[in-house]
């Protein structure tokens, strides 16, 4: 099969684009590399891709028509696996134009090209945020989301509804997906696990909103990449479904659990709850296990040991070499 990734050079994209090449998929990418954190990460994601025959990458942009146009008149896709997004919710409140252009502006472009070039098959990727401040635990598809609290809520809420239409008016094939905090090795730098362990090795303040006992439920990668090729094997008419790990850690256990897998004691930095975050998200995932057969395999406790051990034998080993290489300089 040729499936089209967009944002397939970030932390999940990549992950999956892995996946399905070992699984003998052609695999395309379209990414713009945005700065939003290093381009060298995304850059590096691409290149441990490039030795598969099967992959090509497209540095582009999914407003573009243009960009767009180029990957569906030269290649015959048959799937879209939507990823790409402006990511952040405090970044969103400060910059909502660019979340709206972006995530909103950006799906509908990429449905008009499927309509144009007869390509009817999408895996969206939602978010949990659009669940807002749900006082009703664990979230479920059939709770009402029509309250976002952050602009990259409303977004993401915004992209389902537009799925949805394509889907009433073109018979277009789409599940969105509800990733519930998504965490592993190699994940973004500026999210919460990577950023404690980080801020641990190296004697920063982490700062902690709030009197520490906000929950997430924090979800795997390798979790999330078998929800959305179970999602691809399965995928028929619109529906929705929440991948999570439907278990919660409260913030300061989530820190007291990366303190003792690095080793030292972390130091905290108390701050006042930020505008648009949520007190918990909680994933109901009877749905998915039930329609997706989707099962979750990695608790946090694993998960978060993997992530240090990975650290620790990458970015540790990265930085020492370049404090080594700066010494013999000297």
């Amino acid at each position: 099969m040729r499936i089209l990734i967009t944002g397939g050079a970030g932390f999940i994209g990549s992950r999956l684009s892995k996946h399905l090449l070992e699984r003998g998929s052609e695999v395309l990418v379209i990414d713009n590399l945005n700065d939003y954190y290093d381009p060298a990460i995304k850059e590096n994601n691409i290149k441990t891709l490039s030795h598969f025959d099967t992959f090509k990458f497209f540095k582009g942009d999914i407003r573009s028509v243009q960009d767009m146009d180029m990957i569906f008149s030269t290649h015959k896709i048959e799937m879209v696996i939507h990823l790409a997004a402006q990511a952040g919710v405090r970044p969103s409140i400060q910059d909502p134009k660019l979340y709206y252009d972006v995530n909103v502006m950006g799906t509908l472009n990429i449905l008009e090209t499927m309509r144009k070039y007869g390509c009817r098959k999408m895996v969206f990727g939602s978010s949990s945020s659009v669940y807002g401040n749900n006082k009703t635990t664990p979230f479920s598809e059939k709770h009402p989301v029509d309250n976002p609290i952050s602009p990259y809520a409303a977004t993401k809420k915004s992209g389902e509804l537009l799925c949805y239409n394509y889907h009433h008016l073109y018979n277009f094939d789409i599940f969105c997906l509800r990733f519930f905090s998504v965490y592993g090795p190699g994940q973004r730098p500026e999210m919460a696990i990577a950023k404690f362990t980080d801020a641990i090795f190296n004697d920063k303040d982490i700062p902690m909103y709030g009197d520490g006992s906000s929950e997430r439920d924090y979800t795997y990668v390798d979790d999330i990449v078998q929800g959305i090729m179970a999602s691809m094997k399965k995928l028929r008419g619109y529906d929705i479904f929440n991948l999570g790990e439907s278990s919660t850690i409260s913030l300061k256990n989530l820190i007291h659990l990366i303190e003792k897998n690095c080793g030292k004691d972390a130091h905290i930095n108390k701050l006042p709850m930020q505008a648009g975050d949520v007190s918990i998200t909680y994933a109901d995932i009877s749905k998915a296990k039930e329609k997706l057969s989707y099962h979750p395999t990695t608790d946090i406790q694993t998960g978060v040991a993997n992530y240090v051990k990975w650290y620790r034998e990458t970015i540790l080993q990265i930085n020492s070499e370049i404090n080594i290489k700066i010494k013999h300089v000297k």
